[in-house]
């Protein structure tokens, strides 16, 4: 009877042992999958940051202070911002600066330092770019020519936005399509007046032209295209009349006829690769 008794009780903990082994087991397992299940809802919820490639190189956009943003006006687009953003390239032996990264990948950069000479926009006083203008003729003959071999293969000729900018407007969504009704197709260009805009941080009190001549000594800290005078490519629905700015904040309206100097624009191919930092003293270098 004893040793029945005794069977028994092996018998009852030896289910018992095995039942708790059983348990541990689930336990393990079910914790194990639940940890696996938080750690890909947890890197499902890390989000990377916005970011634009240039070249190679991935660079954040932001949403405040200087550097590159998201164009809040063309799906696609980066555009930097700022005082002085790090947006230097190396190009034809010289330092130029980016002003975006296009919708079509392509890349606008513009010559850091301004021409020595000046030049009229049309000695004619024709206010169309197309005729051709005499600045458009010497960017796309003598100037385009004198470019390194290198750089020449560099460039690509694209589609610029040349339509009519109506004097101290208030409307910049407009404005960009009122350019964008008018096209050009060329190597060597200018600065768009609606360019000029994008490129200021303070969009409350600088994001329109009429914005900007009402707060000119405030835009003046916000947007690294200032703060020299040259030629925009862009005109007036005014007989004669062109843009240029001159020297602030201010964009002006001079007769076609009159000399300034000039910056050039180029678009650069898509399928470039750099390597740099983009800042003055480590630009971007184009390395293909």
């Amino acid at each position: 009877m004893r040793r029945i008794t005794r069977k028994v009780r092996r018998k009852r903990k030896q289910i018992i042992v095995i039942s708790s082994i059983c348990l541990l087991l689930c336990l393990c397992v079910g914790y194990a999958a639940f940890g696996t299940q938080l750690s890909i809802r947890a890197k499902g919820n890390i989000k990377e940051k916005p970011h634009c490639m240039l070249g190679d190189i991935k660079v954040n956009t932001v949403t405040e202070g200087d550097g590159l943003y998201e164009d809040i006006y063309e799906e696609g687009k980066c555009t930097y911002k700022g005082a002085n953003p790090n947006n230097y390239i190396m190009f034809n032996e010289e330092l130029w600066r980016i002003i975006a990264k296009e919708t079509d990948g392509t890349y606008k950069i513009i010559k850091d330092e301004i021409s020595n000479n000046k030049i009229a926009w049309d000695t004619s006083n024709s206010n169309i770019w197309t005729r051709p203008a005499t600045l458009n003729t010497y960017l796309n003959g003598e100037y385009y020519n004198s470019l390194t071999a290198l750089a020449k293969s560099q460039i690509i000729s694209h589609s610029w936005n040349i339509g009519p900018v109506a004097s101290f407007n208030n409307n910049l969504v407009g404005q960009i399509e009122l350019e964008q009704s008018e096209k050009w197709n060329g190597n060597v260009g200018g600065l768009a007046v609606s360019e000029y805009i994008r490129a200021n941080t303070n969009k409350e009190e600088c994001g329109t032209l009429y914005l900007i001549n009402n707060n000119a000594s405030i835009c003046n800290n916000t947007n690294w295209l200032i703060g020299k005078t040259y030629w925009f490519i862009s005109y007036i629905a005014v007989d004669h009349f062109v843009w240029f700015l001159d020297g602030g904040s201010h964009s002006g309206i001079a007769g076609a006829s009159s000399t300034y100097p000039f910056r050039p624009v180029v678009f650069l191919k898509t399928d470039i690769t750099l390597s740099g930092k983009g800042t003055e003293q480590n630009p971007y270098v184009i390395i293909n």
